[in-house]
């Protein structure tokens, strides 16, 4: 018989000595643990080898676009050091993978045509993506006016939408909607797969991009395959690798903007703390300005979006880039730097995607209603960046609304973009630009601008002015125009020795120069 043993401490307390029954228990239970755990490690080991290794990137799909007449790109990893074959349209060809299990292949360029399949082979492992077409593909970028979705967004609808969306169908565009995603360090890969371009997939997908692939694809032929890595509200720094925000000094600024956002960032969240428990014991909100949430935070870091969602789609051929940005480097500390800021983003994606003479095409900021002079800053920053090689710049002025910052026509932003790459991009005879200064000359008490496309330039009918001219004492006043040929004479009675000039030097610009294709002029200052 097993008797309950009873002991007494060196405090005098009463302790009961288990049963042998019980210290057998507290022995064996930790070595049934021991041995279950034991077990269910062999059985996720075992697992883990069942697992596929071979895996390809989010940009490699089915259904996807790849860049004609290029040298074909597929990669993705396996198994360490294990041989793949890549088969594509009666090519083969095989690879290694590295120590890490990554591999890389090339396949000779093909010109335009499928549906094709492609299929991936590996160790008694295989993939195959189907519907696959040789085309163009087209990287669009930026923030809330790229990323505005072709239905629209609550109190701010696209311009017939309805429409739009029925008609979606265009079995020639693939769409790429890459999920949002930051990070401190460069990604490998995305959240996100090629479809079919349909009112379903269409609808949540940026509508300046999609309507540029519409009449690209109509237009050329041409399978279209087009990406939206976009997020709203944010900075071009976000978008440039740290590689060159670090190595360039003149875009130190941009260190120095993130860090008065951050003190922002920890202002709000402080207030609205304050705000939190004013409400709590029934008082009053203390009154308040607009602060950042702490979730901006993550998207409006220097590289962060170029870690998380353009880093990924290095490896890709493009056919060219699309960007619509500024909006948010508009503030009267960023907008002055704007120009060295987005001159060195361009640089920065073409040597990263190791094409120097990669096309880039972009939006210019439209009109909208806004405080200070940041506004016709960013956008006359835009238009020098023009002397960038192989870039080129829808001009929107006339299509803004003053009290949307997202206005509801995104079909004329798609169909100038479209004209620019037609132009400079497929080397189609046809006008894409407004007119556009280039030079300015002094003509006693008056200062003469020229525009190149400037066929038959002319005011708008309702033309109330935008022209303004500034001594050596840079004051400027209104100025009175008079359209001769490809220039306009620019006078006033306050400035009897001109010395410059400038338009559209405003938020909200309602009056415009245009020529023979009704196209605008880009806000420009000739000062320094």
């Amino acid at each position: 018989m097993l008797v309950k043993r009873v002991a007494t401490s060196g405090f005098g307390q009463r302790i009961d000595l288990p049963r042998r029954e019980e210290r057998y228990e507290n022995v064996r239970r930790p070595a049934i643990k021991q041995y279950l755990f034991f077990i269910l490690f062999l059985t996720l080991c075992c697992c883990e080898v069942a697992v596929a290794q071979l895996r390809l990137p989010h940009m490699l799909t089915s259904h996807m676009v790849l860049q004609r007449d290029s040298p074909i790109h597929i990669w993705g990893w396996a198994s360490y050091s294990a041989d793949v074959s890549i088969s594509f349209h009666d090519q083969l060809t095989e690879v290694r993978a590295d120590d890490l299990g990554r591999f890389s292949a090339w396949l000779p360029s093909q010109h335009q045509g499928g549906p094709y399949s492609l299929s991936v082979t590996s160790k008694g492992e295989k993939i195959v993506l189907s519907d696959v077409l040789m085309g163009d593909v087209w990287l669009a970028s930026g923030q809330s006016n790229m990323e505005f979705p072709l239905q629209g967004w609550t109190g701010a609808p696209l311009k017939n939408a309805v429409t739009e969306l029925a008609e979606a169908t265009h079995p020639l565009i693939r769409l790429l909607h890459v999920a949002r995603q930051s990070s401190s360090y460069p990604l490998e890969d995305v959240h996100g797969e090629w479809t079919s371009c349909a009112p379903a997939t269409a609808a949540s997908f940026s509508a300046v991009a999609y309507f540029f692939a519409r009449e690209v694809s109509e237009r050329e032929q041409v399978p279209i395959g087009i990406i939206d890595s976009t997020w709203g509200g944010t900075s071009a720094d976000a978008w440039m690798s740290m590689d060159t925000l670090s190595h360039d000094a003149n875009l130190l600024p941009a260190f120095q903007a993130r860090a008065a956002f951050s003190n922002l960032v920890s202002e709000g969240a402080l207030r609205r703390e304050r705000a939190d428990k004013s409400r709590s014991v029934g008082k009053p909100e203390p009154a308040s300005a607009f602060y950042p949430e702490p979730s901006f935070e993550a998207s409006h870091q220097p590289a962060f979006l170029y870690n998380g969602m353009i880093a990924p789609l290095l490896p890709l051929q493009l056919k060219g880039i699309l960007w619509y940005q500024g909006e948010s480097n508009a503030d009267e500390n960023t907008a002055p730097f704007y120009f060295t800021l987005f001159s060195a983003l361009i640089r920065d994606w073409r040597h990263q995607f190791r094409n120097e003479e990669l096309p880039f095409l972009f939006t210019q900021i439209s009109s909208f209603h806004s405080s200070g002079d940041g506004w016709p800053i960013v956008r006359d920053s835009q238009r020098r960046a023009l002397a960038l090689r192989n870039t080129a710049m829808a001009v929107t002025l006339d299509v803004g609304e003053a009290s949307n910052v997202h206005p509801a026509d995104k079909q004329s932003v798609g169909h100038r973009l479209a004209l620019t790459a037609l132009a400079t991009v497929y080397a189609r005879a046809i006008h894409f630009s407004g007119p556009t200064f280039y030079k300015a000359t002094i003509e006693n008490s008056a200062i003469r601008v020229w525009f190149s496309h400037a066929e038959d330039l002319h005011l708008s009918p309702d033309f109330a002015g935008g022209f303004e001219i500034a001594g050596k004492d840079g004051r400027f006043v209104a100025a009175r125009p008079t359209v001769e040929g490809s220039s306009v004479l620019l006078e006033s009675d306050a400035v009897m020795s001109p010395q410059f000039a400038r338009y559209g030097w405003t938020s909200v610009v309602d009056s415009f120069v245009l020529n023979a294709d009704e196209l605008p002029a880009s806000t420009f200052t000739t000062a320094p």
